[in-house]
């Protein structure tokens, strides 16, 4: 067990006001969160902080469609323009820099009647995109602003969407910054090493046989945050959630980090700082090895050289595998647990977590200081749980 400079440990403490189980980047927003609120924390992790999930490569920041607009679109919307002011004030603040660009994002159209989606999309994007003053813009064009290398003209018969919201981040220099920003906290203590193996209404059980009592707990562990939620009320019929592998991997060659994200049928090209570009990701339900790669991201990466010539003369300097949490109805999953309303989940949110913690985190703080949560219905752990269930 590692415990931060700023922790006084655990030895004697038998009660927090706070207790968030989980350093990844869920569980790192609610402390610093906490922390401006005044609220003694205690922030736990099986492993070093952000070591998991939290710890890949790809940092896409990318919004729903602005079709179809609805008060989740909205919430991701707010959260990914915000995001923008929060990182540039942590960077003034540590003096990390998060690796973020609003760089926007191209999105090949293979098929004339994409072409036709696109230019619907591009009208309901004058209306939804919309913040104050700002406007961002979902553009159906004829060829690449970027060149025909970025992507390879062949990609999009039909043209390709020039999308200006999009925006990227590196997760390991947003989680480093938070984690640097919290190591000089006045209220929060960070536990490494030592995660929670049992937890009920009103304490939890450490790995290293410490049991903390607490005000509230938020548990933000992933997708082992699942299980341990599942402990709280009677048994369901289905699992809260499941990981979900993914693969990536880091390319570095003569790559413009001004360039904007490429995005084809499930394949992601980010570019980041340095030459580099991150390539993913898989989604696999079913997996034997979670922590390896395989020739599936070697088929991504050929797809990726393939869309994008710059990358043919990349060099491969990194491979990543890792597990991400899915909750059953997709959606983030937060709030309070209705059989022990102390306890309140901070999971989820498959493939938007970067783009949304700092806005979650505030919706499952909400729960402890009497303020209203103002998040979608769809996110609050009850509705997750009334999903499980149902008999499949």
């Amino acid at each position: 067990m590692t415990i931060a400079d700023n922790a006084s440990g655990l030895a004697g403490q038998s009660r927090v006001e706070l207790l968030i189980v989980g350093g990844g980047i869920m569980g790192l927003w609610a402390a610093l969160k906490a922390d401006r609120l005044g609220i003694d924390t205690l922030i736990v992790d099986e492993g070093p902080m952000a070591r998991g999930a939290s710890g890949g490569l790809l940092g896409a920041l990318m919004p729903h469609m602005p079709d179809k607009w609805n008060d989740k679109k909205q919430f991701q919307f707010d959260a990914l323009l915000s995001l923008e002011d929060e990182v540039r004030s942590l960077e003034a603040e540590t003096g990390v820099l998060a690796g973020y660009r609003r760089s926007g994002r191209l999105i090949p159209l293979p098929k004339p009647h994409l072409r036709t989606i696109a230019e619907r999309h591009e009208r309901e994007a004058l209306v939804n995109w919309q913040a104050g003053e700002r406007a961002f813009h979902w553009h159906a064009v004829d060829a690449s602003p970027s060149g025909p290398s970025w992507p390879a003209p062949d990609a999009g018969e039909a043209g390709l969407v020039h999308d200006t919201f999009s925006a990227r981040v590196s997760p390991r220099g947003l989680t480093g910054m938070l984690v640097e920003r919290l190591r000089a906290s006045r209220h929060v203590r960070i536990v490494e090493g030592c995660g929670v193996v049992a937890i009920n209404a009103l304490s939890a059980r450490l790995s290293d046989g410490t049991t903390v009592a607490f005000g509230h707990c938020l548990v933000a562990a992933g997708h082992q945050a699942f299980p341990l939620l599942e402990t709280l009320g009677p048994p369901l019929p289905r699992p809260l959630g499941q990981p979900v592998k993914g693969q990536a991997a880091l390319l570095k060659g003569d790559i413009d980090p001004d360039l904007p994200l490429l995005y084809l049928d499930g394949l992601y090209i980010v570019p980041h700082e340095g030459g580099m570009a991150a390539i993913g990701s898989t989604s696999e339900d079913h997996f034997a090895s979670p922590f390896t790669t395989d020739e599936q991201l070697e088929d991504l990466i050929a797809r990726a050289r393939a869309l994008a010539p710059v990358l043919r003369s990349a060099e491969v300097v990194e491979r990543w595998a890792g597990l991400r949490p899915k909750a059953i109805d997709r959606d983030p999953m937060v709030g309070p647990h209705p059989d022990a309303p102390r306890v309140v989940a901070l999971t989820g949110g498959f493939k938007v977590s970067f783009g949304m913690a700092h806005r979650l985190a505030d919706a499952a703080l909400s729960a402890m200081i009497g303020r209203p949560s103002l998040m979608p219905d769809g996110f609050d752990l009850r509705n997750h749980i009334a999903v499980a269930a149902r008999v499949a």
